[in-house]
């Protein structure tokens, strides 16, 4: 099916502006699966003239699905359908490895980068003696270039060199110095966002995320403390059960 088939006609009579009328259509032929994850939209240029409508017409459209999370634009390569990311539990990896995996590519934008003792809260989650050097890390994740999670991760700074250690990846950091998490605790609950994380996120008020409260150890020591917040618009999250003992 092509995308003209997906979103059918638009019509210039009908009350509604023309761009919001092709936000309705494509919104709708990705929610009933016309348009696929993924799939590659027409160039504007030539939707604008399929359509029979201003350039500007199809970029206002396009610019509130990119907003809502529905479409996400990829530099040099075009508009798509965004894809859901699944994240599983049952395989300890950074979001660096999985945008990888998923052929997508993961930045980020810093918002704090300091060094402090440990609280009292962190002291009794990550086993530290009082006064214990803490390096913290917020930032935002990005999966080409939409924004994902809202990440906060503190770390023994015994198991870094240094603020500057951490670039693109934390685990590939705590790989570097041999403190690699193998294993996790993680909790999984609903969140509402409040105006500033959604302002972060690009997301309204209100909308509703996914917070994930992760502890990791290396060799049975803890060596991080995350909470991430995710667009719940944008993850799932997966977890294989077997059938255990009765």
């Amino acid at each position: 099916m092509s995308f003209l088939e997906a979103i059918g006609p638009l019509d210039a009579q009908r009350p509604a502006p023309l761009y919001q009328q092709l936000q309705h259509a494509v919104r709708e032929a990705i929610e009933r699966h016309a348009l696929k994850p993924d799939e590659a939209l027409p160039p504007e240029r030539d939707l604008a003239s399929d359509l029979s409508v201003s350039r500007i017409t199809v970029r206002k459209a396009f610019d509130g699905l990119v907003a809502e999370g529905l479409l996400t634009r990829r530099q040099g390569a075009g508009t798509f359908v965004a894809a859901r990311v699944e994240k599983s539990f049952s395989k300890l990896t950074s979001f660096s490895e999985d945008m990888a995996a998923r052929g997508r590519k993961a930045t980020s934008s810093w918002l704090n980068r300091s060094e402090g003792a440990v609280t009292p809260e962190e002291s009794l989650t990550l086993g530290l003696s009082p006064g214990t050097p803490v390096y913290r890390f917020s930032r935002i994740r990005y999966a080409d270039g939409l924004p994902m999670a809202l990440e906060y991760s503190t770390i023994p700074a015994a198991c870094l060199p240094g603020l500057d250690a951490v670039g693109a990846s934390l685990y590939r950091a705590l790989a570097d110095t041999g403190y690699r998490p193998n294993r996790a605790l993680q909790r999984l609950r609903a969140v509402l966002f409040n105006a500033e994380q959604a302002e972060l996120l690009g997301t309204t008020a209100g909308a509703a995320g996914l917070l994930i409260e992760r502890r990791a150890f290396h060799n049975g020591q803890a060596v991080e403390v995350t909470q991430s917040y995710y667009r719940g618009d944008a993850y799932d999250f997966v977890a294989e059960l077997n059938d255990g003992p009765a």
